[in-house]
Formats: structure tokens, C-alpha cells, sequence
């Protein structure tokens, strides 16, 4: 075992789940089947019917109902068989189901103990809900990496000097000093450059060449690789509530051990009615991670193979504080759920 199982993971963002077209998913290792019944009502499934674990992926939505196409077998949204063409319709012919809900404009699955499914503990993503379309963008990506390395990557922001440079370079990531906060199930670390050069992103939006700026970046890490960035940009003495603003959602839900699927979201709170920024923002995005970042990462993890990073005995800088700590608290956690179900001890 070694994701954490009573949490909530970021599953689909919703218009990848419509009525009659089931999204077929792998979470923490499990295939899943997330649909929706044609009144609208969310579903998410084992991919593997009760009778001779057949993928019910492989079969196909009728109404509320979704047919095996092996058998024939029908389950309703809860898992429920309805129809059975060979007999009756035993309870013992149910598809094991998983708590799904939408909330700030994302679908979340619950993977553990079903009482313990509390909507509450999803983070706080209500940036992603508050502004208008204009000023949101938001994408997906699988990596072939672990979620580990893809929180690593957030968790320290001075890459950005040497793999963005075009975009978020210049160097005052790597000068500033990073400072966490460290909690018993989350940690925020930050950075506050001041009197520096804008990055590239904000220079042309704080005004004349040459104009100093101080900048802002918090990072949120959440166990379950749910991850919140509030990043923004003011000229230089200046207050902030003056500046740039931007709230960027990082989601990185474990598929498998060394696959993952990357979720992301970029809101801002300046210029919100401008559509065409928000489509180059958009673009700008989906060209730094699926290009940049995630050659590098997966490039990282092909030369670790299937070890941990830790196991490989990597030569830590001071950058790498934040993400040592968050690697820290994961394995606690992990440590006390396994505890707590099986009463053995994690090592």
C-alpha cells in the first residue's frame, strides 16, 4: 500500500463525464468508471463487472442504467444490478461504488472507508469557482511520472529561472529566500522577492520597461496532491492589493505508482473580461507543462526508475526543504492509516 486511501483525489473535471459517454480511469491503482445517468446523476464504479470481472468500460450507458456487454448485466448509478437476462436479480450482483461529487468545478472521488466520505474535507478551491469564464483556464495532462516528483516540481519554484525562463524567469525565484509553514496534514511555503525584475508574465501588465516590482508566490500542498498557488506581481514599494493577482490549482492524483494524472486551473483577478489574455494565458499554460515540464519529469523519472527518490540518495540543496518536509508528512500519514486499518506498523 502506498497511497493514502481516506482522502478525496481529483477525479475528472466535469465536462469529461457527460450523459452517455462513461470516462474509464485508473485512481491509486483501481480502474474506475465515471458516468452519469442521462437525469444527471454522478456515478463512479469499478471497471469490472461482479460476474466474471469483465470491463463494464467495454459496455454501454442505456438511460440510468449501464449495460456489461459481456453478459448483458445492467447496474444502476449506485452499482445496483436492475437487469439480469439469465435470472433473477440477486444483491450479490453489485458493482462496488465510490462517492463522487462535484464541487469548485471539478469531480472528486473518495477511495476509502465510505462514512468517512465528508465533502468538507476537499480543500479550498474557491478561486476556481468566483471568477468569470474570461478569467479562467483550465487543462489536463498525464505524465508518466509520480506524483511525488510532480509535487517536488511545485513545491520548489526555482526551476522556473532555468525551465521558464521565457515566461517566469529572472531569477528572483532562486535569490529569494523560501520560508514553510508546516501543519500536521498540509504545508504552505512561500517566497516574497522585492525590488526585483518582473517576470516576463507580469512585465508587460505593471508598466514601462524597466519598472522594479515585488512579487509573491504561496504554495499549498495537501497529501491527497491537491496543491493551490497564489502567485502575483506589484510595482516595486507598492501595495499588493494594488498588483497582478493570480490563483493557479496544481492537482496531481496518483494513477498508478508511476503515472499521473495532472490537473490544472488558472484564475486571475485582474483584466477579467478579457477574453483574448485569457486565451493566451490558456495557451501559455498548456505549452509550459506539456512541453516543459513534463519532458523534465519524466525525463527525472525514467533515469529513477522504479525506486523512490529518496532510496536513490539524492544530494538535497536548501531548496528542496519544502518538498522534504511534504514528503515527510505523506509518509506519516500513510503510516497511521495503515496502522488504523490493519494494525500493522509501515516502515
Amino acid at each position: 500500500m502506498t497511497f493514502l486511501r481516506q482522502a478525496w483525489y481529483a477525479a475528472a473535471w466535469p465536462d469529461e463525464v457527460v450523459p452517455g459517454t462513461p470516462l474509464a480511469r485508473t485512481i491509486i491503482g483501481e480502474p474506475l468508471l465515471l458516468w452519469r445517468g442521462t437525469s444527471g446523476t454522478l456515478s463512479a464504479l469499478a471497471d469490472k463487472c461482479p460476474h466474471r470481472s469483465a470491463p463494464l468500460s467495454l459496455g454501454h450507458q442505456q438511460g440510468e442504467g449501464l449495460r456489461c456487454n459481456y453478459h448483458g448485466l445492467v447496474f444502476d448509478t449506485s452499482g445496483a444490478c436492475i437487469e439480469n437476462p439469465h435470472g433473477p436479480v440477486l444483491s450479490s450482483l453489485c458493482a462496488r461504488s465510490y462517492p463522487l461529487v462535484e464541487k469548485y468545478r471539478l469531480l472528486w472521488i473518495w477511495m476509502g472507508d465510505p462514512e468517512g466520505a465528508d465533502p468538507e474535507k476537499i480543500p479550498d478551491y474557491t478561486h476556481i469557482d468566483t471568477p468569470p469564464d474570461t478569467a479562467r483556464s483550465k487543462g489536463y495532462m498525464h505524465v508518466a511520472a509520480s506524483h511525488k516528483l510532480l509535487e517536488d516540481n511545485i513545491l520548489d519554484i526555482s526551476h522556473a529561472d532555468f525551465m521558464h525562463p521565457n515566461v517566469l524567469g529572472g531569477g528572483s525565484s532562486t535569490r529569494a529566500k523560501q520560508r514553510v509553514e508546516e501543519q500536521p496534514d498540509w504545508l504552505m511555503v512561500e517566497w516574497r522577492p522585492r525590488d526585483e525584475v518582473p517576470l516576463p508574465v507580469f512585465a508587460p501588465l505593471l508598466g514601462d520597461p524597466g519598472t522594479r516590482a515585488d512579487m509573491w508566490t504561496e504554495v499549498f500542498w495537501y497529501p491527497n496532491g491537491a496543491m493551490l498557488m497564489h502567485a502575483g506581481a506589484t510595482v516595486a514599494g507598492r501595495p499588493e492589493e494594488e498588483g497582478l493577482d493570480t490563483w493557479n490549482a496544481h492537482i496531481m492524483t496518483p494513477e498508478t505508482e508511476f503515472t499521473t494524472h495532472y490537473f490544472y486551473c488558472n484564475t486571475r483577478e485582474y483584466m477579467v473580461d478579457d477574453a483574448e489574455l485569457n486565451a493566451g494565458v490558456a495557451m501559455g499554460f498548456k505549452y509550459t507543462f506539456e512541453h516543459e515540464d513534463r519532458p523534465m519529469i519524466e525525463g527525472q523519472q525514467a533515469r529513477i526508475g522504479r525506486a523512490d527518490l529518496f532510496d536513490t540518495h539524492p544530494h538535497l540543496l536548501p531548496i528542496d526543504g519544502a518538498s522534504t518536509r511534504a514528503r515527510r508528512i505523506f509518509d506519516r500519514l500513510l503510516a497511521e492509516e495503515i496502522a488504523a486499518t490493519t494494525g500493522r506498523e509501515y516502515a
